[in-house]
């Protein structure tokens, strides 16, 4: 689900925002979309209410990471307090996707050993500076204080 349209709470914006911001360190040329997917009919059925998802934008072709686009999903339990939603959600996974005008070239999952897979992979640093931004994201959202959940 596009992330502008999922926010629902000032927990889940500010984890978005700390979110974007953690990318946009390891990622400055890049520009952020909240919402990367289109509205029509045959977007709407693949709609998935448990992720957020947002895409970062390079000025052009980034020859180490091979792709011009980074789509990232997260993938949330969405936590209720006594039927509301005043707690931040957890994150349970990440998929990074390399993209071009053309489609996927790679992927990176938080499952397994992390690996990306695909056509045209990134270079190792890049894929080291991938892992590094799921595992923030991970922190991001398992530290209350990030999210706005601190008591």
């Amino acid at each position: 689900m596009n992330a502008g349209e999922a926010v629902d709470s000032m927990q889940l914006a500010q984890a978005l925002a700390s979110a974007v911001t953690l990318v946009r360190h390891r990622f400055p040329a890049a520009s952020v979309s909240l919402n990367p997917w289109r509205d029509d009919p045959q977007t709407r059925q693949w709609k998935e209410d448990q992720t957020l998802d947002l895409a970062f934008h390079f000025p052009g072709w980034s020859p180490s990471l091979e792709c011009r686009s980074l789509l990232l999903q997260l993938r949330l339990q969405r936590n209720s307090d006594d039927g509301e939603s005043s707690l931040a959600p957890n994150l349970l996974g990440v998929l990074i996707r390399g993209m071009t005008f053309d489609g996927e070239r790679w992927r990176l999952v938080t499952m397994g050993d992390w690996q990306p897979e695909g056509s045209h992979l990134p270079q190792p640093e890049q894929v080291q500076q991938l892992r590094g931004i799921c595992r923030d994201l991970f922190d991001l959202f398992a530290n209350p204080a990030a999210t706005g959940t601190a008591a």
